[in-house]
């Protein structure tokens, strides 16, 4: 059984790269969670790395499990975004030694998947946002696009007054009927007001309503559901199991969306999707940056019988997010006729940009510097947790 020797965690304020290493000299490259990423990186060293180390790195569910049930006095977001960067990492790792993407590994395969073009932002008036939108359609051949409505947990108060009845028929008129609509509204709304604002949106032809009240009240997004017939969608925040049964139990949304950082990487994206697909939903899980994670989510779209119409893709670029500026060497995310695509190419098919690693910090845990406390499988580094 070959056994992780190492781990080591490259990061800034918003990326952190993880690096997995098995005493064969196997590797593979994951990620955690972006934002915040320094003290996800604290995180993953803590108490993600003294139950990893030793390790068989090819049983990535039992190791997933195994945390979950070691740290279980700390199950929130942080744990999920630090497991993800070990998941991801193993994933990566289990591709390159058996020279196939990771969407071989899972049944699924290289290919071309539909994107739609993702805008991230509230600060554009609605003529400019129409503008940009049909002109992305145009140049990269996008046949569907997400704008966002209402503003971030807004409690019904707009990004600015009226702004979310002037978006919707200037969008609806500028794209046509060609296009695939969506919004976001990211959990902006009341319920009467959701139900209002999603009359409005099935009246101009919006087939896709995300968020569109607090997700955390599921009673609440349910009752929304029950009242329109557009598709009606959520859990990208998520990452609780009893959460993510309940919610598809009381059908509260049409569509999952989990995200496969949040969720603490992709073998419990996997576990959230099967159980979506055994009550009969789709998935088209949340993407929402050009770091890994949505190459992640490519891999995983072309391998789940239930995976949804289309990819998130953001739109924006390094003027909106300067972070994400040259993390990979080449194209990753090159559009193409409103389609990306997965490569044949081992593991997530992508390799991590040598510069932007140098600027990082970086920080190196190794089996051979760890010993056993009396925890038995705990490993901590100089006699300190």
């Amino acid at each position: 059984m070959s056994r992780i020797v190492r781990l080591e965690t490259f990061h800034d304020e918003f990326v952190c790269f993880v690096r997995a290493t098995a005493d064969d000299g196997a590797f593979g490259w994951g990620q955690t969670s972006t934002y915040n990423a320094d003290i996800t990186a604290q995180v993953f060293h803590r108490q993600i790395v003294p139950w990893a180390l030793g390790a068989d790195p090819s049983d990535i569910g039992a190791l997933v499990h195994l945390i979950g049930r070691r740290e279980h006095k700390f199950p929130g977001s942080y744990r999920a975004r630090a497991l993800a960067g070990l998941d991801t990492a193993l994933w990566d790792m289990a591709g390159r030694r058996a020279g196939k993407p990771v969407a071989s590994l899972l049944g699924g395969g290289p290919g071309q998947i539909r994107a739609y073009a993702s805008s991230m932002k509230r600060d554009i008036t609605p003529r400019d946002e129409a503008e940009r939108l049909t002109r992305l359609c145009a140049e990269k051949g996008f046949s569907a696009v997400k704008w966002r409505v209402g503003a971030e947990c807004g409690e019904d108060v707009d990004q600015w007054p009226g702004r979310t009845e002037e978006i919707i028929p200037v969008m609806a008129r500028a794209l046509g009927d060609g296009i695939d609509k969506l919004v976001d509204a990211n959990s902006g709304f009341s319920v009467p007001r959701a139900i209002a604002v999603g009359r409005l949106l099935q009246d101009h032809g919006i087939v896709h309503y995300e968020e569109p009240v607090p997700y955390w009240d599921l009673d609440a997004t349910r009752a929304v559901t029950a009242a329109l017939d557009l598709d009606v969608t959520g859990g990208e925040q998520d990452c609780d199991m009893a959460t993510w049964k309940r919610m598809i139990d009381m059908r509260a949304v049409d569509v999952v969306q989990p995200d496969v950082m949040y969720m603490g990487g992709l073998y419990l994206t996997l576990e959230v999707a099967r159980m979506a697909a055994a009550a009969g939903l789709p998935c088209t899980p949340h993407a929402a940056n050009l770091s890994l994670v949505t190459m992640c989510t490519m891999h995983l779209l072309t391998a789940i019988p239930n995976a949804g119409k289309y990819l998130e893709l953001s739109i924006e670029g390094d003027d909106y997010y300067p972070w994400q500026r040259d993390l990979f060497l080449g194209q990753p995310y090159a559009v193409a006729e409103g389609q990306v695509t997965v490569t044949d190419l081992p593991g997530w098919g992508v390799e991590i940009n040598p510069a932007w690693l140098d600027r990082s910090v970086h920080t190196d845990a190794a089996l051979e510097s760890f010993r056993p406390s009396a925890y038995g499988a705990l490993y901590i580094k100089d006699g300190k947790p």
